[in-house]
Protein backbone atom coordinates (compact mmCIF):
# COMPACT_ATOMS: atom_id res chain seq x y z
CA UNK A 1 0.00 0.00 0.00
CA UNK A 2 1.11 3.48 -0.55
CA UNK A 3 -0.56 6.68 1.19
CA UNK A 4 0.43 10.35 0.45
CA UNK A 5 -0.37 11.80 4.31
CA UNK A 6 -0.93 15.72 4.15
CA UNK A 7 -1.45 17.56 7.07
CA UNK A 8 -4.42 19.68 6.93
CA UNK A 9 -6.39 22.62 8.73
CA UNK A 10 -9.29 21.29 6.74
CA UNK A 11 -10.09 19.03 3.78
CA UNK A 12 -13.05 18.26 1.24
CA UNK A 13 -14.02 15.94 -0.94
CA UNK A 14 -16.61 16.40 -3.59
CA UNK A 15 -18.24 14.25 -5.82
CA UNK A 16 -20.78 15.73 -8.70
CA UNK A 17 -20.57 19.06 -6.82
CA UNK A 18 -21.57 17.19 -3.80
CA UNK A 19 -19.39 17.16 -0.38
CA UNK A 20 -19.30 13.44 0.81
CA UNK A 21 -16.68 13.94 2.92
CA UNK A 22 -15.08 16.79 4.88
CA UNK A 23 -12.68 17.15 8.11
CA UNK A 24 -11.31 19.75 10.33
CA UNK A 25 -7.69 19.61 11.64
CA UNK A 26 -6.03 16.44 10.81
CA UNK A 27 -4.91 14.19 7.63
CA UNK A 28 -5.67 14.08 4.57
CA UNK A 29 -4.61 10.52 3.36
CA UNK A 30 -4.59 9.72 -0.58
CA UNK A 31 -4.75 5.46 -0.14
CA UNK A 32 -3.57 3.33 -3.23
CA UNK A 33 -3.56 -0.31 -2.98
CA UNK A 34 -1.11 -2.65 -4.81
CA UNK A 35 -1.76 -6.20 -6.50
CA UNK A 36 0.18 -7.44 -3.75
CA UNK A 37 -1.44 -6.10 -0.45
CA UNK A 38 -2.67 -7.86 2.02
CA UNK A 39 -3.86 -7.61 5.71
CA UNK A 40 -0.38 -7.24 6.75
CA UNK A 41 0.24 -4.14 4.51
CA UNK A 42 -3.45 -2.78 5.79
CA UNK A 43 -2.55 -3.15 9.59
CA UNK A 44 1.35 -1.46 8.97
CA UNK A 45 -0.40 1.61 7.07
CA UNK A 46 -3.07 1.64 10.48
CA UNK A 47 -0.46 1.79 12.77
CA UNK A 48 1.88 3.87 10.87
CA UNK A 49 -0.60 6.78 9.66
CA UNK A 50 -2.51 6.81 13.02
CA UNK A 51 0.75 7.17 15.01
CA UNK A 52 2.61 9.88 12.67
CA UNK A 53 3.85 12.52 14.71
CA UNK A 54 3.41 15.15 12.80
CA UNK A 55 1.44 17.14 14.93
CA UNK A 56 3.02 20.16 17.01
CA UNK A 57 3.46 19.70 20.60
CA UNK A 58 3.70 22.51 23.05
CA UNK A 59 7.15 23.75 22.39
CA UNK A 60 6.43 23.51 18.58
CA UNK A 61 8.65 20.24 17.88
CA UNK A 62 6.73 17.48 15.61
CA UNK A 63 5.90 14.95 18.33
CA UNK A 64 2.27 14.31 18.28
CA UNK A 65 0.06 12.10 16.34
CA UNK A 66 -3.29 12.12 15.16
CA UNK A 67 -4.28 9.81 17.77
CA UNK A 68 -3.09 12.39 20.62
CA UNK A 69 -4.49 15.60 19.43
CA UNK A 70 -7.78 14.12 18.68
CA UNK A 71 -8.15 14.90 14.84
CA UNK A 72 -9.79 14.09 12.16
CA UNK A 73 -8.73 12.02 8.77
CA UNK A 74 -10.21 12.08 5.07
CA UNK A 75 -9.10 8.79 3.15
CA UNK A 76 -9.18 9.14 -0.46
CA UNK A 77 -8.55 5.42 -2.93
CA UNK A 78 -6.32 6.85 -5.06
CA UNK A 79 -4.92 4.22 -7.25
CA UNK A 80 -2.56 6.65 -9.71
CA UNK A 81 -0.24 6.15 -6.88
CA UNK A 82 0.78 2.78 -8.19
CA UNK A 83 1.39 4.73 -11.53
CA UNK A 84 4.35 3.58 -12.78
CA UNK A 85 6.35 6.40 -15.44
CA UNK A 86 10.03 4.50 -16.09
CA UNK A 87 9.28 3.74 -19.23
CA UNK A 88 7.75 6.19 -21.16
CA UNK A 89 5.66 8.96 -20.41
CA UNK A 90 2.16 7.38 -20.38
CA UNK A 91 1.72 5.94 -16.37
CA UNK A 92 1.25 2.08 -16.31
CA UNK A 93 -0.94 0.85 -13.72
CA UNK A 94 -0.16 -2.77 -14.09
CA UNK A 95 0.99 -2.53 -10.38
CA UNK A 96 -2.54 -1.39 -8.60
CA UNK A 97 -4.66 -3.94 -7.34
CA UNK A 98 -7.88 -5.07 -9.03
CA UNK A 99 -11.09 -2.57 -8.31
CA UNK A 100 -12.66 -5.23 -6.22
CA UNK A 101 -9.74 -5.97 -4.16
CA UNK A 102 -8.29 -2.43 -3.79
CA UNK A 103 -12.01 -1.21 -2.76
CA UNK A 104 -11.82 -4.36 0.42
CA UNK A 105 -8.80 -3.06 1.79
CA UNK A 106 -9.48 0.88 1.21
CA UNK A 107 -12.58 0.07 3.33
CA UNK A 108 -11.20 -1.79 6.13
CA UNK A 109 -8.55 1.16 6.16
CA UNK A 110 -11.30 3.09 6.49
CA UNK A 111 -13.22 0.96 9.24
CA UNK A 112 -10.10 -0.11 11.22
CA UNK A 113 -9.86 4.22 11.82
CA UNK A 114 -12.85 4.49 13.03
CA UNK A 115 -12.58 1.48 14.74
CA UNK A 116 -9.84 3.96 17.29
CA UNK A 117 -12.57 6.69 17.90
CA UNK A 118 -11.68 9.10 15.04
CA UNK A 119 -13.82 11.02 12.94
CA UNK A 120 -13.07 9.63 9.66
CA UNK A 121 -14.37 10.52 6.08
CA UNK A 122 -14.21 9.60 3.23
CA UNK A 123 -15.02 9.68 -0.45
CA UNK A 124 -16.56 7.50 -2.97
CA UNK A 125 -14.00 4.68 -4.14
CA UNK A 126 -13.69 4.79 -8.08
CA UNK A 127 -15.57 7.80 -8.42
CA UNK A 128 -13.90 11.57 -9.98
CA UNK A 129 -13.64 13.17 -7.61
CA UNK A 130 -12.20 16.97 -6.43
CA UNK A 131 -10.52 17.27 -3.71
CA UNK A 132 -9.96 20.93 -1.56
CA UNK A 133 -7.48 21.28 1.58
CA UNK A 134 -5.27 23.40 3.20
CA UNK A 135 -2.03 22.05 3.63
CA UNK A 136 -0.76 23.09 7.13
CA UNK A 137 3.02 23.62 7.02
CA UNK A 138 2.74 22.60 4.27
CA UNK A 139 3.94 19.24 5.86
CA UNK A 140 3.48 15.94 2.99
CA UNK A 141 4.63 12.64 3.64
CA UNK A 142 4.91 9.19 1.30
CA UNK A 143 4.77 6.03 3.12
CA UNK A 144 5.12 2.84 1.59
CA UNK A 145 4.08 -0.46 3.21
CA UNK A 146 6.94 -2.64 0.79
CA UNK A 147 8.58 -0.26 2.10
CA UNK A 148 10.22 0.44 -1.26
CA UNK A 149 11.67 4.75 -0.31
Amino acid sequence: MRAVIQRVTEASVKVEENIVGKIDKGLLVLLGVGEEDNDKDLEYMVDKVLGLRIFEDDNGKMNLSLLDIGGEILIISQFTLYGDVRKGKRPSFTKSAHPDIAKDIYLKFVEKCKEKGIKTEEGIFGANMDVSLINDGPVTIIIDSKKTF
